[in-house]
């Protein structure tokens, strides 16, 4: 599904991503972990094609497709969703209102004719049970005071709603209380299949007790020093990042 071939990156002429390497296949959830300023949000960023970060060197395949000339927009539409570490408020529009505008983008990138409104309530109904979601949530301002649970169970019902085949989750346990990280985590798990895949990026190993991950990669100083399976975040929450370091000499 997705393959990064020696992907260099910058932002601001500063080097961060210094070749990394990863293959993410159908069905299988990848877990990034690393310490502050390894390059873990910027991978994200570079995946899901956010402008400001430039792209120096490799390539990025997306369903054995070349992305790399491809913005933010035209990746979503092709089924790449990056749920953000603090999601953006949007007073005056609801959820239910940005999810019915989101869809039918997307439709529209594809020539599709706009979701009939019953089906777009159906689904709607339908993801929101699946959550437990209350429906007073769906019609409040998107992200306008919520709380930071809130804000991180609405990303995951975007990711419902918008069903798609590549998941980037960049720090979502970020600040969230154990009840709010297992809302967020079984709503991930609930959703995930053997046609989409998740990509976890996360700085503590909590979050990989709920969500468990097929392989864990070790990012440090820009590139992925270390990969192993879900004992390899148990390591590293035990011996700390300072293992990783000392083993790459750095």
């Amino acid at each position: 599904m997705l393959k990064i071939k020696d992907l260099h990156a910058s932002v601001d002429d500063k080097s961060i991503l210094k070749g990394i390497n990863l293959e993410v296949k159908p069905g299988e959830v990848h877990a990034i972990m690393g310490p502050n300023g390894s390059g873990k949000s910027t991978l994200a960023a570079v995946i899901a094609g956010k402008e400001e970060y430039e792209v120096d060197k490799g390539e990025i395949l997306f369903e054995e497709e070349n992305i790399d000339e491809l913005g933010a927009e035209e990746r979503a539409h092709k089924g790449i969703f990056l749920s953000f570490q603090y999601p953006v408020e949007i007073p005056g529009v609801s959820v239910t209102n940005f999810m019915r505008t989101a869809i039918n983008e997307t439709r529209k990138a594809k020539g599709l004719d706009d979701m009939p409104a019953n089906e777009m309530l159906k689904m709607i109904r339908d993801k929101s049970e699946l959550l437990d979601i209350d429906r007073k949530f769906l019609s409040r301002s998107l992200n306008e005071g919520f709380s930071g649970g809130e804000k991180k169970r609405n990303e995951i019902f975007q990711m419902a709603m918008l069903e798609p085949k590549l998941a980037i989750l960049d720090e979502t346990d970020s600040g969230l209380d154990i009840d709010a990280l297992r809302i967020v985590a079984n709503g991930v798990n609930k959703l995930k299949s053997k046609d989409n895949a998740v990509i976890v990026i996360t700085h503590y190993q909590r979050l990989l007790d709920h969500i468990i991950p097929d392989f864990v990669h070790v990012l440090h100083n820009g590139r992925i020093v270390k990969s192993g399976t879900k004992e390899l975040a148990h390591e590293l929450e035990a011996k700390g990042y300072d293992w990783i370091k000392e083993e790459v000499g750095a």
